[in-house]
């Protein structure tokens, strides 16, 4: 088996050390690589070109749906935000074949088939938890090491919402909140994420 990789090194090495072995990883250099068993795009933009693929290929599109980039049906939309990635379960959106299970397999990866829809399901619940948070601190509730500690003491989460934020990247979470508050006005972001989003 064959697997290329379109992203970075720690990508790579978190895909590789959830894998079982036997599986030759290629990092995809500038040109899309070919005869592959499978395709994983982890770093994709509405402009990426995708490769030209009848094998499954698992895309990190939390916000934009299979829908929306005229997905082939072998594509698969996956959560590569940063701490998603290395998750034992992954949320895929797609018509999930059997080569994609059996990829999957081969990663350890625990299968949670969801609709396409913006966000997928963590991400939704994160994006939505990171910006209450944001709402607290602009209303001076509390700091924003106090609002993680609690949450982390209180929910158990791995990480508080800010250092979360922090992880993800916010320009992430601001783009998802504006795409989902389209549909929901829940979603529109606190004026603080967005004035910290645009610094990012």
């Amino acid at each position: 088996m064959r697997f290329i990789v379109k992203g970075n090194e720690a990508q790579l090495e978190i895909l590789k050390n959830a894998a079982q072995p036997g599986i030759e990883w290629e990092l995809a250099g500038t040109e899309t690589a070919i005869n592959a068993d499978a395709y994983f795009y982890l770093e994709v933009t509405k402009a990426s070109v995708l490769p030209a693929t009848d094998k499954p290929l698992f895309i990190n599109s939390v916000t934009d749906t299979l829908f929306e980039i005229k997905a082939t049906a072998n594509v698969l939309r996956i959560n590569g935000w940063p701490t998603f990635l290395e998750r034992n379960s992954w949320e895929v959106a797609g018509a999930i074949s059997e080569g994609a299970t059996t990829i999957l397999r081969l990663l350890n990866k625990e299968i949670i088939a969801v609709a396409d829809e913006p966000g997928l399901i963590a991400a939704r619940i994160v994006a939505a938890i990171i910006n209450e948070a944001f709402f607290a601190l602009e209303e001076s509730v509390s700091t924003a090491d106090e609002i993680d500690t609690a949450m982390k003491l209180g929910t158990n989460y791995p990480f508080g919402p800010f250092e979360w934020s922090n992880k993800i990247g916010l320009r992430n979470i601001y783009e998802l909140l504006v795409t989902l508050s389209k549909t929901d006005e829940r979603f529109i972001p606190s004026e603080l994420l967005v004035t910290e989003a645009e610094k990012s």
